[in-house]
């Protein structure tokens, strides 16, 4: 087990702001593409399957290496949760996916992120996933991009990037991302899979689940599924973070590697519950809208909790220029 440490370092290539910008072209046009064909939403998660309001209560007596932006004082935020489907359409929920929780905390105030001015909120983006298929943007950006275009640019892509052979194992690899068995938004685990500023540390987050069996027809509907859940009572999931020790062990830079537990552990930092809730009324009606039309942005942060390498500096852009073509930005 190693302590947290400051020492980590960004390493931006000379070119990033040309491709990034490239990338987030590709996906704008792939998004106006099924927006024509859908009705307006994001690139990617697409699909809301139910938001949520909840509420995050902030741990007393966190480490000094915790203690910061969000995490500096105990507290009780007001939180508000979209639960999606990671596809570019929107599609059944029986279809194999990525998923996604991303939840929205209020009552924060701050330096923003961006260098821009303050930020009344604080974002955190996660995934049923504790690590990435591809270790840079340019793997990712490029993949999605000829999923865009259809299996055989997707074939070409790979063969082109990785030779026949490792083409083979980069398909595989994706495969094995998008297939992976997934059994209910209160059954799994999510993480922000990459890193963030947490003051001078670096960290990731996840949350876990409350637990319980999972239905075995809840992937017919998973927002059936959680609405069920609720009916018995509150859901309380466990907010932990992990910090950099060292590049090695923890790479800021390469979104391909789960950082290891028994180098650098996990610690409970909050609390977030969702209380049992009406899904029917006005006030319901009010949230889902709120949350399929609004903005759930890693960059949408306490410079405290700034978003740390390639994959997140892509995202500031790819995110961003989302938002514009939704009219939200």
């Amino acid at each position: 087990m190693r302590a947290p440490s400051t020492n980590w370092r960004e390493q931006v290539a000379p070119d990033e702001d040309e491709r990034f910008a490239r990338y987030a072209q590709g996906l704008v046009a792939a998004q106006r593409k099924r927006s024509a064909a859908q009705g307006e939403g994001r690139a990617l998660h697409r699909k809301q399957v139910l938001a949520l309001a909840g509420e995050l209560e902030v741990a007393a007596g966190l480490p000094a290496h915790a203690s910061h932006g969000l995490f500096a004082s105990p507290g009780r935020h007001e939180v508000l949760v979209r639960l999606s489907n990671g596809a570019m359409e929107r599609s059944s929920d029986r279809r194999p996916d990525v998923r996604g929780f991303s939840f929205k905390v209020f009552g924060v105030k701050g330096p923003n992120a961006l260098g821009s001015g303050e930020t009344t909120s604080q974002d955190f983006t996660m995934i049923n996933h504790d690590k990435f298929s591809a270790a840079k943007a340019a793997e990712f950006a490029e993949l999605v991009l000829a999923l865009d275009r259809g299996p055989l640019a997707v074939l070409g892509h790979l063969v082109r990037t990785y030779g026949f052979f490792g083409a083979l194992r980069h398909a595989k690899a994706a495969k094995a991302v998008i297939t992976k068995p997934f059994t209910g938004f209160a059954t799994e685990r999510f993480s922000t899979v990459l890193p963030l500023c947490c003051g001078p540390y670096a960290m990731r987050a996840r949350l876990l689940p409350p637990g319980g069996e999972p239905r075995p027809d809840a992937r017919d509907d998973w927002a059936a599924d959680l609405r069920g859940r609720l009916e018995r009572g509150p859901l309380s999931y466990r907010m932990q973070a992990q910090f950099f020790v060292d590049e090695a062990i923890t790479p800021i830079e390469d979104a391909s590697v789960d950082w290891p537990e028994s180098e650098a552990p996990w610690i409970d930092v909050a609390t977030l519950t969702i209380a049992p809730q009406s899904f029917d009324d006005e006030a319901a009606k009010a949230r889902q809208a709120k949350a399929e039309q609004g903005i759930f942005d890693p960059w949408n942060a306490l410079a405290e909790h700034r978003p740390l390498g390639d994959v997140m500096r892509a995202r500031k852009v790819a995110y961003y220029a989302s938002q514009k073509a939704r009219g939200v930005a």
